[in-house]
């Protein structure tokens, strides 16, 4: 039976539509995949199912049919009508809800039972280990039971082996991980996905999904997950709709509708070769051990030699947890070594960045461009604001929105929809959008060395070729040198002259993307491709 009617739904923020008079139904204990671009209206749609106020439909109904204790308001799913309430034993009653114009109590109670996994939420408590974190999720059983149930949960999302780790030390993909199970111990009638897997490595990537497929869809959990990748669509999905500028323009079986939106996937440019350089960085013998109690000794880099040319496009690739995210931020300077040697050239000198100070890695850091793993822009600022004032660039007006426009347009903008987002703040952006704004604010102030940790996280494929085209643009027009921190192999191959492979906090090998892929067993290749 439909769980959820989606009727000619509408949403526009500062007058640009965002979504279009959607239709479209979710039988309960089915999956409904949201396909499309960064910017299509995906994350809108989720969030205004989610009952976020920010999200109200403009025009349009968005109805619930549930079952309803009538003394306590407990909301189950509508195949529960009839049975008795787990609380007060009143039998359930059949309920068609009109979501955003029903009372307040039945409203908070719906959303209750509504839980959310976004893109690059690593919302844990720091200080609590692993099993306190899922515990803190499940309500309504007695404390005995609630553990067997947390130890359940993290042994399906295979975190077994963290049990009693703090949540800080554990990686992002890991974090990734303990926040599913924590969702998914909430029991929810609605399991809301928004890009869980876009920043991940294939190989933790495939972990979430198979958890999602035992933990949600596999239990009868109706639940609605969007992406812009399509075999998440093609493995957890039962019927998908494709949207594209809030309108849906395919849907159906998710076989047939993934062919078709993957036809509109373009090829990137053919690269040319560029000459590099000597050398601009230099690591030798880089040491980077934590000490932790529960853990030991980690080797988060150990004994990392690497030398990237000026000009050269350098990716380092491996999976969550390689080390690949400790070597950036030791290069910027964000994380000290324990051990080793790390210079970088500026002009004829070369700087020695364990040296703190204006006359050491200070000299350098104007200099340094990094986006971070996870990013975040200024959300009180515009677009335009976060590309100029937020990060210091003092520029006359007329001149600082041509610039920004002309690096949003670098970034897969489109020259027309570039002008409109220098308005929009980052709450009214897509996550990738968001994404891109914040590899945009990297690119703007034109640095000499830019190190990107997972650029392509949650863009879709056709973003992927923009930003490729782009990387290479900028490194042919400014001489710039790019470090690229990645788990997406297929965008290696297509943007990096040389790479490394880094597993366990070592590098494996250096050479040609090409050679690096001739390393990796047939199911490593498997799972870091992702077309």
């Amino acid at each position: 039976m439909n769980f959820i009617e989606i009727q000619n739904v509408s949403k526009s923020f500062n007058e640009v539509p965002v979504l279009k008079n959607l239709n479209v139904n979710i039988e309960e204990g089915s999956v409904l995949g949201i396909l499309g671009r960064s910017g299509a209206g995906k994350s809108v749609l989720i969030n205004m199912l989610r009952g976020m106020q920010d999200y109200r439909p403009d025009s349009g109904k968005i109805y619930f049919n549930v079952a309803l204790c009538p003394d306590c308001r407990i909301v189950d799913g509508p195949s529960k009508a009839g049975s008795k309430c787990s609380d007060c034993g009143c039998e359930l009653e059949p309920l068609r809800v009109d979501f955003w114009s029903c009372d307040r109590l039945l409203f908070a109670a719906i959303k209750r039972r509504i839980s959310i996994m976004l893109q690059r939420t690593f919302a844990l408590y720091e200080d609590d280990t692993v099993i306190e974190n899922v515990m803190k999720g499940i309500t309504g059983h007695e404390p005995e039971e609630a553990t067997y149930m947390a130890i359940d949960l993290i042994e399906m999302a295979q975190m077994s082996h963290r049990i009693t780790h703090i949540a800080r030390d554990l990686s992002g993909g890991e974090k990734q991980r303990v926040v599913l199970a924590r969702q998914i111990a909430k029991e929810p009638m609605l399991f809301l996905a928004d890009e869980p897997t876009g920043t991940l490595d294939p190989k933790t990537a495939e972990l979430i999904h198979q958890a999602l497929l035992e933990g949600v869809k596999e239990k009868g959990t109706t639940m609605v997950i969007t992406s812009h990748w399509p075999e998440v669509m093609r493995k957890l999905s039962d019927y998908v709709i494709w949207i594209d500028k809030g309108e849906i323009i395919e849907e159906g079986e998710p076989g047939v509708v993934v062919e078709k939106f993957l036809a509109q996937v373009p090829l990137p440019e053919k690269r040319e070769v560029f000459k590099t350089g000597g050398p601009i960085i230099k690591m030798e013998g880089v040491k980077k051990y934590y000490y932790s109690i529960e853990r030991g000794v980690v080797k988060a880099a150990d004994n990392i030699d690497l030398v990237v040319n000026e000009g050269e496009i350098y990716g380092v690739v491996g999976l969550s947890g390689a080390g690949k995210t400790t070597l950036s931020r030791i290069l910027y300077g964000l994380t000290d070594p324990s051990n080793g040697k790390i210079g970088v050239k500026l002009g004829d000198d070369w700087i020695d960045m364990t040296e703190k100070g204006p006359i050491g890695r200070g000299r350098v850091k104007p200099y340094l461009g990094l986006l971070h793993q996870e990013y975040s822009l200024y959300p009180h600022r515009n677009v335009l604001g976060n590309l100029t004032e937020a990060i210091s660039l003092e520029l006359p007006a007329e001149f600082a929105r041509m610039k920004a426009a002309y690096v949003l347009n670098a970034v897969g903008f489109d020259e027309k929809y570039a002008q409109e987002i220098l308005s929009k703040f980052p709450d009214e952006l897509s996550g990738g959008e968001r994404h891109r704004v914040a590899l945009a604010q990297v690119l703007i102030k034109e640095p000499n060395i830019i190190i990107l940790d997972e650029p392509t996280g949650t863009m879709d494929p056709i973003t992927r070729v923009q930003v490729t085209d782009s990387i290479r643009k900028a490194r042919e027009e400014l001489n710039q040198t790019f470090l690229i921190i990645s788990h997406d192999m297929d965008f290696v191959l297509d943007v990096c002259d040389r790479a490394s492979l880094m597993r366990g906090g070592r590098i494996l090998k250096t050479g040609l993307p090409d050679s690096i892929v001739d390393d990796l067993t047939s199911t490593e290749k498997k799972k870091m491709f992702k077309k």
